[in-house]
């Protein structure tokens, strides 16, 4: 794989702030208290939105930062699941939250309560976007890991002559 060019850098450099935003506005969403925001004992409508905002930031950075490191490489199939398995997390992940909301859970409004299966369906979520991720990374050819090495009678590089083979032990 080819170096990054400074200007990659850069770029990559602010996706990867933009994920750390992310985390952080997912991180609030979900625990509001630890900025002083824990006004209600149930948790409601804008702080899903909250996280799950923070959390669409976290995905779209990470992804765009995933797509710099790749430097123009084609994409295979593996990334391309990769790709769609990031989508269908968040999906999985905001059904899961907002499911008493859409009329999925089992609550009904106004007496709403963030049960054990959303947090399940949001951890499935955040999961499966996760290894999205992972499997939209690049990864190394055996080619190009491995130093070339030179055929029989040819000289490693250019400026060094062959090698001579040790004759005194031959006779």
């Amino acid at each position: 794989m080819t170096p990054l060019l400074p200007h990659q850098v850069r770029r990559a450099r602010r996706w990867m702030t933009a994920v750390l935003l992310g985390l952080l506005i997912f991180v609030i969403g979900v625990e509001p208290d630890l900025i002083g925001m824990d006004r209600s004992p149930v948790i409601g409508f804008v702080q899903i939105g909250t996280w799950l905002a923070g959390l669409a930031i976290l995905l779209v950075a990470a992804y765009a930062t995933v797509r710099v490191i790749r430097n123009g490489k084609p994409t295979s199939l593996r990334a391309d699941i990769g790709v769609r398995l990031i989508a269908t997390g968040y999906v999985v992940a905001a059904a899961a939250s907002l499911a008493d909301f859409i009329g999925l859970g089992a609550q009904r409004l106004p007496d709403i309560t963030f049960g054990p299966v959303q947090v399940i369906g949001l951890a499935i979520g955040v999961m499966l976007s996760l290894l999205g991720l992972i499997l939209y990374w690049p990864r190394h050819s055996p080619s190009e890991s491995m130093p070339e090495k030179p055929l029989a009678g040819e000289s490693p590089s250019p400026n060094e002559p062959p090698a001579q083979e040790d004759r005194s032990l031959a006779s």
